[in-house]
């Protein structure tokens, strides 16, 4: 952001890459792979631990918001859309139910307050999708979400289907299940992700062909109406969540603001020279 006067500037990326799971969906070189899934996971969550290591909460994690740099091998997998993130120092501070329903951590349905461990439940369904194509919890009838889904992610109630997971590595099945952990305190941290060997030696990971990109192809139709439901979900959500108000520098009460107008006015004070005091007269 770049302060001018009398206009403010803000530059932003031009993702030309689109996004995570309509380029997996497209590519027309084979069928995503294992090996590529760990790739992209640890790419994400070196994102999420660079939020983690500031104390900011993304509280949005979902494919549609990891875009490429560019359309070829070249584009860099970024993170955007910090429309809910959150700073946040100490444990279980948030508290403002934001989330899209896929994604969506069982702390933050309920009314208990809630931290960052929120973002690892989130990483562990986009694992989950980029590994069979769908995701663990969905509902049956179209909706964003359902008391039936609800019910589901509180009770981390999922399974790993057959065909979709008969060649998954029992690796990876056991780095979802520590992300699903529907206790945040037993749940995996971010540095406790990024130190699995499915994540810190994807390179080592099996080359084993996933359905995913089968399966992402297959639910096309059906993707249009339960985005619709997710907007229309996190369009109230956005307008009820931390409503922004523009005020006059001049009546804010921000402490950096006060403190900077009160080193300016003793500046200015110190500027002006003293009044002579007038001479008697004899």
């Amino acid at each position: 952001m770049y302060m001018k006067i009398p206009t403010v500037e803000i530059n932003v990326y031009c993702m030309e890459g689109g996004e995570l799971f309509q380029r997996i969906q497209d590519r027309q070189d084979g069928a995503f792979t294992e090996r590529e899934a760990a790739q992209v996971m640890y790419e994400i969550c070196v994102a999420v631990k660079h939020l983690h290591d500031m104390n900011i909460t993304h509280r949005d994690l979902k494919p549609e918001n990891l875009l490429y740099s560019k359309p070829d091998s070249t584009g860099i997998l970024k993170l955007t859309d910090f429309g809910f993130a959150k700073e946040t120092h100490l444990k279980d501070t948030l508290q403002t139910p934001c989330y899209t329903p896929y994604y969506v951590a069982p702390e933050v349905l309920g009314p208990e307050k809630y931290d960052k461990s929120c973002d690892i439940w989130s990483l562990g369904v986009i694992m989950y999708i980029l590994l069979c194509g769908f995701p663990p919890f969905y509902s049956n009838h179209g909706l964003a979400i359902s008391p039936g889904m609800k019910k589901r992610i509180r009770l981390g109630q999922y399974d790993f289907p057959y065909p979709e997971w008969a060649n998954v590595s029992q690796e990876a099945k056991n780095l979802i299940k520590g992300m699903l952990c529907i206790d945040p305190a037993e749940r995996l941290q971010i540095d406790d992700v990024m130190r699995n060997n499915w994540i810190a030696k994807y390179t080592e990971v099996p080359a084993t062909p996933l359905h995913t990109g089968r399966v992402l192809r297959e639910g096309e139709e059906m993707w249009p109406e339960v985005q619709e439901e997710m907007t229309r979900s996190l369009a109230t959500m956005r307008v009820d969540y931390d409503t922004a108000c523009l005020k006059q520098l001049d009546h804010t009460n921000n402490p950096l603001l006060n403190k900077r107008r009160r080193a300016k006015q003793s500046a200015n004070n110190a500027a002006v020279p003293p009044t002579a005091s007038p001479t008697p007269a004899s």
